[in-house]
Order: structure tokens, then sequence, then C-alpha cells
């Protein structure tokens, strides 16, 4: 199914639709498993009495809080960020319980460069920032998986919409100067 379909237009289909590189979820999964382990051992620690189930509740809920807070904000930070590449723009959607996001025309992006750190060519991954013409700035992706590629990609798109973009141009003239709806035929 493409990204969401009422987003879409008639004639856009999605070609490239990208999460944050998976490393920005590794720590909260490590986070989540000592905590667990942290957890188990110290219910485990409380010895026999009466207080006994307090205390293991308390631990219990401790556990839960600081697994909402630093494993599942996380992840669902992770799974709500869109980076969507389609055939007539490029659009970002960031956001868990309040959303943001931009679209770009791809008519209006002027250049497309990634960055790479040592680190982030070993695991494939980069920042991808996409300058536009007008006033509102350069738009910075970051932790995008295989950047090089989606740079590269990008620079595709664009230029493939230029082309369509030049076609129908040029049989909209060619019509409106003939005044009927039929293809233009070649010149010779």
């Amino acid at each position: 199914m493409a990204y969401p379909d009422k987003l879409l237009a008639d004639d856009e289909e999605v070609v490239r639709h990208l999460h944050p590189h998976w490393l920005t979820v590794f720590w909260p999964v490590v986070f989540f498993l000592v905590l667990v382990g942290a957890g188990s051992f110290g219910a485990a620690l409380i010895p026999a009495g009466s207080n006994q189930g307090v205390y293991r509740l308390v631990i219990a809920v401790a556990v839960v809080l600081l697994a909402v807070v630093f494993v599942a904000v996380p992840l669902l930070r992770w799974r709500t960020t869109h980076y969507v590449i389609t055939t007539h723009r490029v659009l970002y959607r960031v956001g868990i319980l309040s959303r943001t996001g931009r679209d770009i025309g791809l008519s209006r992006i002027t250049d497309v460069s990634y960055k790479q750190s040592l680190w982030e060519r070993m695991i494939n991954s980069g920042t991808v920032t996409i300058e536009t013409a007008g006033e509102s700035g350069a738009t910075v992706w970051s932790a995008i998986p295989d950047s090089d590629a989606v740079q590269q990609l990008l620079n595709h798109v664009v230029e493939e919409d230029a082309d369509r973009r030049a076609q129908e141009s040029a049989g909209y003239l060619g019509q409106y100067y003939r005044g009927d709806t039929g293809p233009v035929p070649p010149r010779r």
C-alpha cells in the first residue's frame, strides 16, 4: 500500500518511504533489556515479609515508567517519523501526539546534498540536506539509511519531474496554438 493514500494525488506514486536509521532505536532496546533485567533482579532481592508485595509493586511501577519514557517514546518517535519521496514531491511527517509536516514540490528543489561521518559511513547512514527555492530554507533529514543513494534518488526524481513538466508544457502549448486537443505532431 502507498504511504497514506489520502496525501497523494491521483497520478502520484511513492518512490521511497523511509524512517530514521534503525540504530536510532538500538539504545532504547538495549535500555529495555537492562531495565527488565535490573527490575527482575531487584524484585528477587526483596526479602520475604509483609511488605514484599508493596516493594515489588514499587519496583514494577518504576520499571514501567522508565520503559515508557526511555523506550516507548523513542520507538514511537522512530515509527511516526516518515521521509517520503514521491513522483511529484517530498514529504516529511513527524510526531506522536502532535504532528509536524512539510511538503516540498520537486520543482522547488534546487540542491540535494548528503553528509556522513566516519561512523555513519560504517553503518550506512547520514544526513540529507534539501535546498529549495524560496524563503523557507534548507530541510535537513537526519539519520537517513543509505543517505548517498537517497541523495542520488532525489536528484533523479527532480530531473524526471522537470522532464515531465517540460513535456506537459510543450503538449499544452501545441494544443493551445493549434486550437485542438490532439497530440502535437513532430516538426519536419
